[in-house]
This record gives structure tokens, C-alpha cells and sequence, in this order.
């Protein structure tokens, strides 16, 4: 009883900081304490005069993503986006993520949406490694995406939706975590009526360190929207921080939308309650850093896909390849961190020399190998 009635007076409490933080701009730097889309294409206001000279280039376009998606940037401190990108210890311009979304893996025909075969899933694995891919887990991601930290070239990160058992993760991922040390995360959903059998297999593979839980709402069928009441926002947020603290141990710093649906309500909600990255279900393109593919309008083609651009929060609205696209993609993702290699070196003199007039007696010279 004393457990539910904290339980009740947590959600109510949430309610009312929600409701007044609502009110505010959480489009503010400092209310959401986020990154935030910078324009790199001119000069930044108040710089000395010498700046007017060395324009920084414009984001990096490809032809390879829908017309829609384009690349969104949240870096907000450019001096700063500018030495992490080039500094010789960091990940080298032009490194890209794969972002993977995973439904049931089954044998036989797919029954379920998202869903694919093993043997196609298999070769899915296959030709990401072939290919130079690697896998990486959420805290490499988020390190990366922050203040790009060096990871592979080409990295991967592959997130199982749904509860499944520990036999399932031994079937279907174990050999590459043995043979490749390819971990796998998983998006789970804090459903109070969870077996605890099932818990306690989950929380093993957890203490092992092969895979990793975040959190993907509580309820299965719920679908968070602008439309979705304050309580519904928080029953999947705050409960599911709530029992990863029981069972886990832990509190999930990432968040896989719940059925693929959000909003600027619930992202300004993940964000008051501490979360630091976001996922939807929309295949727009694979990520760098300070680069995220998203649109800005909706698509008549593609019903399915939320614009996710207004709400100017990249790292909670983080797209993700569905498992059946990857395979006819591998080439395209790889050609386009080839391109955004190729145009960073292009830019590079001339980022180095603004960097040098407006940033180096402020953030000191620019790192040498």
C-alpha cells in the first residue's frame, strides 16, 4: 500500500512540475540544458571583424536521403563543435552510425510488423561486418553524439524492441557478442504484468554486460502524442525510471519512443525527467555527429513518419532503420560518410582558420597530433 500511494503521489507531483514547466520555453538553452541546431553557413553575431572573411562552409548535403530529410545540427557552441570535430584524439569527420531498429526475429514466415526472418537477419549481420561496420553500445553512442568521441568509422547500433527471453538473445545475438563483441541494446517496456521470471533472465544478461536495457515506455499498446494526457506521459516516463530503479538498478538515459509515437510534449517531458537521447521509428538516414537527419514536414508518401524537425530536439527524435531496409542500405550509409569525409577535409582550411580568429584565445589552439 505504501509503495502504491508513493507511487500516486510521485505521478501527481510530476503533473504539477510538468504543467508549470509547460508553461515555460523549454525551447530555451537553459531550460532543457540540450544542444541545440546552430546556423554554420555565416558568421556568429558579435564576432570581431576579422570573422566577415572566413564564413564558416554550410551543413553537409548528400542526394542519397529522401528530399524531406534533411540533415538538422544541434551543436550550440560552434567553437566548441569545431575542436571536438577536428581534434586528432576524437572521431574523424565523416564517421557514421547506423542506427538499427529490430522487431521479432523469427523462424518461417514473419508474422509481425518490423519483424524478420533469422536467415535474412543473419545476412543482414554478415554484410554489416563485411562492409566494416561495428557495433557499438548506448554509452558509446551518446559519448559520440555529444562530443564525438572516437568510435569505428562505421558503427552500428542495434536495438531489440520488445521483452523477450534470455533463450531469444542466446539464439539470435550471442555469437556475435562471443566472436565480434557486438553488444545489443535493448528497448524495454516496463509492463507491470512482466513475469518475474522474465525479469530476473533480462537482469542477468544486464549484470553480463551484452545487453543493455533502456526504456521503451510501460504499457505495449501505448502511443505517446501531443494528444496524450499528462498522467499517460507520465505512467510511460517516470514509471518506467521507476522500475528500472527497482529491477536494474539503474535509470535508462535513453528512450525508445513507445510505438513510434511522440510529440513536443512528451520529448519536453523525457527531457525534464533527465532523458538524454530519443528514438523513433522513422527511417530517415544514418547520424554523424552534430548531423541528424529529420523532416520538417510530413510526407504524403510516407504517412507513417512523424515530422520530427519542429521540435527542434535532434537528440530525442533520432531516426532508426528498420531491420528489412538495412540490407539494400549498407552501400548507401557507407557512400554517405565517404561524402561528409570528403567534404569535411574540403572544408577543413578554412574551419581551421576561423577557428583560429574567433576561438583559440577563448578555447586555446586548436589540438595537433
Amino acid at each position: 500500500m505504501n509503495k502504491q500511494t508513493n507511487s500516486i503521489k510521485f505521478i501527481l507531483n510530476f503533473i504539477i512540475v510538468f504543467t508549470l514547466a509547460s508553461c515555460q520555453s523549454f525551447a530555451s538553452n537553459s531550460a532543457r540544458q540540450t544542444l541545440q541546431p546552430v546556423q554554420t553557413n555565416t558568421p556568429l553575431a558579435g564576432f570581431p571583424e576579422t570573422t566577415a572573411a572566413t564564413p564558416l562552409p554550410s551543413t553537409f548535403q548528400t542526394a542519397l536521403l529522401n528530399p524531406l530529410d534533411a540533415p538538422h545540427t544541434y551543436a550550440d557552441d560552434t567553437c566548441r563543435y569545431l575542436r571536438n570535430k577536428w581534434n586528432p584524439l576524437n572521431a574523424k569527420p565523416g564517421t557514421i552510425v547506423l542506427i538499427l531498429m529490430v522487431g521479432r526475429i523469427q523462424t518461417g514466415a514473419v508474422t509481425e510488423p518490423d519483424g524478420i526472418n533469422v536467415v535474412d537477419f543473419m545476412k543482414t549481420m554478415q554484410e554489416l561486418k563485411f562492409q566494416g561496420f561495428e557495433a557499438i553500445d548506448m554509452r558509446e553512442f551518446l559519448f559520440f553524439i555529444e562530443r564525438n568521441i572516437i568510435i569505428p568509422p562505421r558503427s552500428v547500433l542495434i536495438i531489440q524492441d520488445g521483452n523477450y527471453e534470455e533463450e531469444y538473445y542466446y539464439k539470435n545475438y550471442r555469437e556475435y557478442w562471443e566472436n565480434w563483441k557486438w553488444p545489443v541494446v535493448n528497448g524495454w517496456q516496463s509492463d507491470p504484468d512482466t513475469p518475474q521470471t522474465l525479469w530476473q533472465e533480462n537482469i542477468n544478461m544486464e549484470k553480463e554486460g551484452w545487453v543493455d536495457h533502456q526504456s521503451q515506455g510501460v504499457t505495449p499498446q501505448t502511443k505517446l502524442s501531443d494528444e496524450s494526457a499528462k498522467t499517460v506521459i507520465a505512467r510511460e516516463l517516470q514509471g518506467a525510471l521507476d522500475a528500472f530503479g527497482y529491477n536494474y538498478g539503474k535509470t535508462p538515459y535513453a528512450l525508445i519512443w513507445p510505438n513510434g509515437g511522440f510529440g513536443q510534449r512528451p520529448v519536453e517531458a523525457a527531457r525534464l525527467l533527465e532523458y538524454q537521447l530519443g528514438f523513433t521509428a522513422n527511417s530517415r538516414g544514418p547520424v554523424m555527429y552534430n548531423w541528424i537527419p529529420l523532416a520538417d514536414e510530413a510526407d504524403p508518401e510516407r504517412p507513417g513518419y512523424l515530422p520530427e524537425g519542429q521540435i527542434n530536439d535532434p537528440l530525442m527524435t533520432l531516426p532508426r532503420y528498420r531491420v528489412n531496409d538495412v540490407f539494400t542500405a549498407i552501400d548507401q550509409i557507407r557512400i554517405i560518410g565517404e561524402e561528409a569525409a570528403a567534404y569535411a577535409q574540403a572544408s577543413r582550411e578554412i574551419e581551421h582558420k576561423y577557428y583560429e580568429i574567433v576561438c583559440s584565445e577563448t578555447y586555446g589552439p586548436m589540438p595537433t597530433p
